[in-house]
């Protein structure tokens, strides 16, 4: 539909527009200009499904024009982005009707907005205050579900506002989106619900890693994940994806006797209608308040924490909660006037790729960092990206030049979701990994299986240095006051060379340090000896075996009387292990008959370090009793590592998985597919938090 011409003007014109917004000056060429520039981008967001801005940068630009349109009323036209709904549909599926359009809700970034929101509906209403409900504005795919005589008879997407496509069976593979719901106590015969479907943080986690494992790119975000699950043809498939809806709003309900519904009189009581009905609405996300400072202050509370969600929300909507209200206040052609998005700073944002540094990790693993031109994204400032490995830069087509669209990956870890292809212009260069280590320049080696390549030199001084950082951190032997920095400093003026060399250091030479009091040199000193103490678990997870990680480790601490003990133990014996599998049993195999590896170990046994597995003692009358334990989902009174702690103090055992093998699964919020596959196995009992505490009472009473 575009040329590359096309493309690369309207990449010119959308950094001017960002750059330069109208003003009541502009020109009506330029009004032109910027109006086709938002139907190129919702054609390539829309219909395409491939954006070339992020979501900030996009709605910037369409403010622009419904200010530039509000100041200039006679210059709206009917074709203008800010006169219709939506966009175009996705036609693989059956085209049907919303029984009430789905309206886009206006944005607001800041206080003002909000302030400004209020000052319109109070004037509008004639009210002095107005009671708020605030709820959380979901990152999924939004949809409508029409119940009938207490049965889910149609699902449709938002699609254009007006019609959507129908994925009725697709959305009954959901399993939080009841088949049937009783409506009818409430004399309700039809209704139509709101919502928005979405993939939890830690089902799209495990999607992508599946999608890894087979060969495929993995996807960009949890939005797009459950975006696309939905138009996938095969229900089946949609089923094993894990996808999750909250459902927030009643856009239309009818009575069999036309009575009225008193619970319907309010957003407030619609949401807490639907929970009681078995629906997942935002109950306990949602607070009503009277006025909009309240209000203010609740969306910026949930802001600061929206990292710690389970899910992924990109803002917060503030609706009036009176129905009564919300109908007297009406409609825009485009978006409610009783509704109102608080949207986050910005998540994703466009840059430039200007060079590639490659980095050696602890076990060797060489990986690609993208250095970037500096962008603000989501509070902070990104210039540096792990583009992972070779086939990851493959997958992505990036070469050093590029436009790039970016992100925080679960609001947290940047990453780069495509290069922007369209707007090279031949001065591009195509990234050459390095055949031998950036460190050592020792021949770089990558196994048929894997798609990283690695340096094997264990003196590389790359690997040196992280294992060393590995070695002293919190989850490994938690020596305080000895972190990243240190370790490279004290290495730099050659105070420590090795792993050994933490429990030998030069301090009187620390102590002429700037930093490095008498103090902080007894409480370094301290928490090296402490350190010594630390159980055989603790240590195996320290040395940095590649593939073991804190449970595996315990595993194996569990296995042997002995850290030797490993050395006589082959492949076959190791893979008996539970949840030791044949790339785990070949790494610390592999590991034990190392000679330089062995030399290490003996050099730590002879200062001091704990190398013997001290079985601990149940503190309970009756013990566990080896019985095995596994977490799932959120837990509101324990931290994970606690609730761990207990079960091993009171003699089971914690699994990774769930299998026969599993006594007892801990059902937290948001438990997921863990959970779904226990219920499959008889033996096993799946049991609250509060009965876990229960259980461990019982068994130290």
């Amino acid at each position: 539909m575009y040329t590359t011409t096309q493309i690369q003007f309207f990449q010119t014109a959308t950094n001017q527009f960002l750059q330069l917004p109208l003003n009541a000056d502009s020109t009506t060429d330029q009004l032109a200009q910027l109006k086709d520039l938002l139907r190129f981008h919702e054609y390539r967001y829309y219909v395409l499904n491939d954006p070339l801005v992020a979501d900030f940068e996009y709605d910037q630009l369409f403010k622009q024009l419904q200010q530039f349109e509000s100041s200039h009323p006679k210059l709206i036209t009917p074709d203008s982005p800010t006169q219709r709904v939506g966009n175009s549909l996705n036609q693989s599926f059956q085209t049907v009707a919303h029984l009430v359009p789905m309206l886009s809700l206006d944005n607001s970034y800041n206080a003002d907005d909000l302030i400004d929101f209020d000052r319109k509906a109070r004037e509008l209403s004639e009210t002095d205050i107005i009671s708020y409900c605030i709820e959380p504005k979901f990152d999924g795919a939004s949809i409508s579900l029409i119940y009938e005589n207490d049965q889910l008879v149609r699902a449709i997407t938002r699609g254009d506002g007006v019609e959507g496509e129908d994925i009725t069976n697709n959305v009954k593979q959901i399993r939080s989106i009841p088949l049937t719901a009783r409506f009818s106590q409430f004399g309700i015969s039809q209704i139509e619900i709101r919502g928005e479907i979405i993939m939890s943080k830690s089902s799209f986690e495990k999607y992508n890693q599946q999608l890894i494992s087979q060969g495929a790119s993995p996807l960009a975000n949890p939005r797009n994940a459950a975006s696309g699950s939905l138009r996938m043809k095969d229900p089946k498939e949609v089923a094993q994806r894990n996808l999750d809806a909250f459902l927030y709003h009643v856009s239309y309900f009818q009575t069999i006797d036309g009575r009225k519904v008193e619970e319907l009189s309010s957003h407030a009581g619609a949401l807490q209608l639907l929970w009681d009905l078995g629906f997942r609405s935002p109950q306990k996300e949602k607070r009503v308040v009277q006025g909009i400072q309240p209000v203010i202050e609740y969306v910026l509370e949930f802001e600061a924490k929206r990292d710690d969600l389970p899910y992924e929300i990109d803002g917060m909507v503030v609706k009036v909660n009176s129905l009564a209200m919300q109908e007297q206040l009406g409609m825009t052609s485009h978006h409610p006037r009783w509704a109102i998005a608080y949207k986050f700073k910005a998540r994703q944002a466009t840059t430039r790729l200007r060079s590639i540094e490659f980095q050696v990790g602890r076990t060797g693993a060489v990986t690609p960092v993208a250095k970037l031109d500096p962008v603000y994204l989501g509070g902070v400032t990104v210039s540096s990206i792990s583009v992972h490995n070779e086939e990851y830069i493959r997958e992505k087509d990036l070469k050093i030049g590029d436009h790039v669209l970016i992100e925080r990956a679960g609001d947290v870890i940047p990453q780069i979701v495509k290069s922007l292809a369209d707007f090279r212009n031949g001065e591009e260069i195509a990234i050459q990994f390095p055949k031998t280590c950036p460190v050592c320049n020792s021949e770089l080696f990558k196994e048929e299986s894997e798609a990283v390549w690695r340096c094997i030199n264990i003196e590389c001084e790359a690997q040196v240095v992280e294992k060393m950082i590995h070695f002293v951190s919190k989850d490994a032997m938690d020596i305080k006051s000895f972190g990243e920095a240190n370790v490279r400093k004290f290495y730099e003026l050659g105070f420590l060379k090795d792993i050994p060399g933490i429990y030998q250091l030069p301090y009187d030479k620390i102590g002429t340090l700037e930093g490095f009091g008498k103090k902080s040199l007894d409480n370094l000193q301290a928490a090296i000896e402490a350190s010594k103490l630390q159980p055989l678990h603790r240590l195996i997870y320290a040395l940095g075996i590649r593939f073991v990680g804190e449970t595996t480790a315990k595993t194996l601490a569990n296995a042997v009387e002995n850290i030797y003990d490993f050395i006589s133990k082959d492949e076959a014996t190791l893979l008996e292990l539970e949840d030791v599998g044949v790339k785990v049993a070949k790494s610390i195999h592999s590991f034990f008959q190392n000679d330089q590896n062995i030399e290490m170990l003996h050099q730590l046994e002879n200062l001091g370090l704990q190398f013997k597995n001290v079985k601990k003692e149940a503190v309970g009358a009756d013990s566990l009793g080896g019985q095995t334990f596994l977490f799932t989902g959120m837990l509101n009174k324990l931290k994970r590592s606690e609730a761990e702690e207990m079960v091993e103090k009171n003699g089971g055992k914690i699994m990774s998985g769930v299998s026969s093998k599993l006594n007892y699964l801990i059902v937290g919020e948001d438990a997921g597919s863990k959970l779904e596959k226990a219920k499959k196995i008889n033996t096993i009992h799946i049991i609250s938090e509060d009965e876990f505490l229960q259980l461990i009472q019982q068994n130290q009473s």
